[in-house]
């Protein structure tokens, strides 16, 4: 049965670093940014037909994936209840139970990295104050009740 793990935390919380560490032990890494880089986007926040539009193509290859038996992180940042609920419907039928990684990073590191970010691959998408700040005081931190959660400070 195929592992799935959701990294969760607003940007600059520090999921994509913990995220390439699962991917050099062997899982498969799905990115909203990464896909965003490889058709040239570099601004943020995406329109809302191209948001679904990769959305829709990052789903249909979580679940060719997890079909195929490969375990997978997925790189976003499941800012809300919601979004991690829809995700855990979409894997129920395949039997799959994901874990969340919830990175549990302050305000103020998420802020000075994202100051810190120049635009130079995909993972380093540079946002405004206004804009990394509000993605922050919007985020729904992930509750026990959800399934299995780790939380990293």
């Amino acid at each position: 049965m195929s592992r799935v793990i959701f990294m969760c935390g607003p940007s600059g919380a520090g999921k994509s670093t913990h995220a390439h560490r699962l991917e050099s032990e062997g899982m498969v890494r799905l990115s909203f940014d990464v896909e965003m880089w490889r058709r040239g986007i570099s601004t943020v926040p995406l329109p809302a037909d191209v948001r679904a539009e990769i959305e829709a193509e990052l789903r249909s290859r979580l679940l060719d994936l997890v079909a195929h038996g490969a375990d997978v992180v997925l790189d976003f940042s499941f800012w809300s209840r919601r979004m991690r609920d829809d995700y855990r419907e979409l894997l129920e039928p395949a039997g799959v139970v994901p874990e969340t990684i919830y990175l549990a990073t302050d305000r103020d590191t998420v802020l000075s990295r994202m100051r810190a970010r120049r635009g130079s691959h995909s993972d380093d998408f540079v946002l405004t104050d206004d804009l990394v700040a509000e993605y922050f005081d919007h985020f729904e931190p992930p509750t026990p009740d959800e399934g299995p959660l780790t939380v990293i400070r």
